[in-house]
């Protein structure tokens, strides 16, 4: 089975050492699963772009789509990273629990967000047209629609290249829901 190393600053680019100083900056570390991009000369930079454009969306619904993707894709890093921005925009921990499983009761327009994802990814793109239904009632539009699947790419490209690289988890560990549900 092949390993795969974080690589450190003296081995990416000269434009990768630049993003790391500034993730150095504004999060106070480079988190692994970003340094793991920079085996790539253009990646960490196209990845940062993508996560960072302009958006219909709020932070917290953002959140909630990475934390719906990351539960059904089972990956452990994109849940312990995004556990901890969920409660860095407010959540606590029980909804990030509802959101997880993506039964949301603290917010009906939230809950028809982490069912659309939930289905579009359970079903490989192709949401039940209940779910696309209630999403619409809710008071989505069909921009927020858009800057939803966007934020659903984004996050199955990080699930994808931990799943493949499983490099250490460098955020308080999320466990699985099942056993946090069952405690």
């Amino acid at each position: 089975m092949k390993t795969f190393n974080v690589p450190a600053y003296d081995q990416v680019t000269e434009g990768n050492q630049q993003i790391f100083d500034n993730l150095k900056k504004m999060v106070g570390f480079v988190p692994n699963l970003y340094a793991t991009y920079a085996h790539s000369d253009t990646a960490l930079g196209d990845y940062l772009a993508l996560q960072n454009r302009k958006s219909t969306l709020s932070a917290k619904e953002r959140e909630i789509i990475n934390l719906v993707v990351s539960e059904v894709n089972q990956c452990y890093y994109c849940l312990s990273a995004h556990t901890a921005i969920g409660k860095m925009n407010g959540f606590s921990d029980e909804q990030i629990l509802e959101i997880r499983a993506a039964e949301i009761s603290f917010n009906e327009k939230y809950a028809a967000l982490a069912n659309f994802v939930k289905s579009s990814v359970v079903n490989r793109s192709k949401a039940s047209q209940e779910s696309i239904n209630a999403l619409f009632e809710a008071g989505y539009t069909e921009a927020n629609l858009i800057d939803i699947i966007m934020v659903i790419g984004d996050k199955v490209i990080s699930n994808f290249i931990h799943g493949t690289t499983n490099v250490p988890i460098d955020f308080p560990q999320a466990q699985p829901l099942a056993e946090l549900v069952e405690a």
